[in-house]
């Protein structure tokens, strides 16, 4: 069965997040995902907040820029919210928008080996290991954790070496909306059984095609009845889970939630 999810972006203000996460927790919504995009909202702060407000819901981060982020500090973070909430959070790793990226001053000259020895490091501070390592981008001396706490590691990407890469290191996939259906099926050819969490823009109601198309950017979109159809034909790709992702002037989030978790 298809897992079901939505994402609550970052392009609405903070103060928007309590009632939607709520909401997708009551309407008994399967995950609900956030962002951390530059420069809107980070990524660890509200899915902690999400954690303590809702009681089911698992909540995701799709994904974390890891040129932005000590591996260190990282693993903390994760550790903690593992212990904290065990077994609810899904937290995503990946290369970040270069071009954010450079205007923050943490381009990497090579995201693919950064994303691996990153992943790699994270993996054994978070089994409790006592990692040194002397990499190209990450260097650790005797660093363990006082709180270790074996995590699931997701992690995110699109160019084809980067989605192996996810495959290879993390024990979940994210796939973003622009890739569509070839994109995911070509994603599951790459990365074998590892579970792919795929979004996809969804609008309902009045205009919903309207919102959809005035949000002119690489990804496509669906609206009202062909929103179940598209969740169908990602998961016959090889999605296992569906994210709905709304449009930036989503007037009803909080309808959207309810549509989506009536589609279970």
């Amino acid at each position: 069965m298809t897992t079901l999810g939505f994402v609550l972006r970052p392009q609405f203000p903070p103060e928007r997040f309590e009632s939607v996460i709520r909401t997708a927790d009551e309407a008994g919504l399967d995950e609900l995902w956030l962002w951390e995009d530059c420069f809107f909202e980070s990524g660890i702060a509200p899915a902690a907040a999400a954690l303590a407000w809702t009681e089911n819901v698992r909540i995701g981060i799709g994904l974390l820029p890891v040129p932005l982020r000590n591996v260190a500090l990282s693993a903390m973070e994760v550790a903690t919210i593992e212990r904290l909430f065990p077994g609810r959070s899904m937290i995503a790793w990946g290369h970040g928008a270069q071009d954010w990226m450079g205007r923050a001053g943490a381009r990497a000259e090579s995201p693919l080996t950064l994303l691996r020895e990153y992943l790699t490091a994270l993996r054994r501070l978070l089994d409790g290991e006592k990692v040194t390592l002397d990499g190209r981008y990450v260097t650790l001396k005797d660093v363990q954790l006082e709180w270790p706490a074996p995590a699931p590691i997701w992690a995110g990407a699109i160019g084809p070496k980067s989605v192996a890469l996810c495959g290879e290191l993390a024990d979940g996939v994210v796939i973003e909306a622009r890739a569509g259906v070839d994109g995911v099926r070509r994603a599951r050819e790459l990365v074998g059984d590892t579970p792919i969490t795929a979004y996809v823009r969804a609008a309902i109601g009045d205009g919903a095609r309207e919102r959809i198309d005035r949000e002119k950017t690489t990804e496509f979109g669906v609206a009202n009845d062909d929103i179940p159809v598209m969740v169908e034909r990602l998961a016959q790709a090889g999605a296992n889970s569906v994210i709905l992702q709304p449009t930036a002037d989503e007037p009803d989030l909080e309808g959207l939630v309810r549509y989506t978790a009536s589609l279970r």
